[in-house]
């Protein structure tokens, strides 16, 4: 058996120690996942990515990152799955993983590289909390977009009940769910 890895990219911006609703949904649905594969968590909030210019239409290629963004690509390259831990900000994503996501159009860019045809068949799924589901579906509709663009593997979103630190612990359907959210795509 080969053992897979699996990129948590927390996407919070919340850096104060407290455990949000979005990642405690998140590690109860890890709990979940089979001994073989290997968790390596990550937040986005903590690394220092350049803002990302748009240069596609002058310049057309990119160099390849350096620092922050360089480990993050690594860290995305290697993995087979990716996991964005991602609450919902004003009915999007969060900066920081806003800000990741753009830097795949540098990526793909960058000679070389085939960052798309390497991102292709990696498993995407997507967890987050919120004051109510339908305020999430416009960010689980950008996700799963971009992973089809991608040509990714989407395995769906989780949703939880958001709000102070510690809702979602309330939400039992969430906490049902997320334990067996990996197996639904194993």
């Amino acid at each position: 058996m080969t053992e897979k890895t699996a990129l948590f990219l927390l996407a919070s911006t919340r850096v104060d120690g407290v455990l949000g609703n979005t990642e405690a949904l998140a590690r109860h649905a890890a709990a979940g996942l089979p001994a073989d594969v290997t968790q390596h968590w990550e937040s986005l909030a903590r690394r220092e990515l350049p803002a990302f210019v748009d240069r596609r239409h002058d310049v057309g290629s990119y160099p390849m990152p350096e620092g922050d963004a360089l480990e993050l690509l690594q860290l995305t390259l290697a993995a087979d799955e990716l996991v964005l831990v991602a609450p919902v900000y004003w009915y999007s994503l969060p900066s920081p993983l806003k800000l990741y996501l753009d830097h795949f159009s540098a990526w793909m860019r960058v000679p070389g590289l085939d960052f798309k045809a390497r991102m292709a068949g990696k498993r995407c799924w997507l967890i987050t909390t919120s004051g109510d589901r339908a305020k999430a579906q416009p960010m689980m509709d950008s996700v799963r977009l971009c992973a089809e663009f991608l040509g990714m593997d989407w395995c769906g979103a989780l949703w939880g009940k958001g709000g102070a630190p510690g809702a979602v612990e309330q939400d039992t359907e969430a906490l049902a769910a997320a334990a067996a959210f990996f197996e639904t795509r194993r």
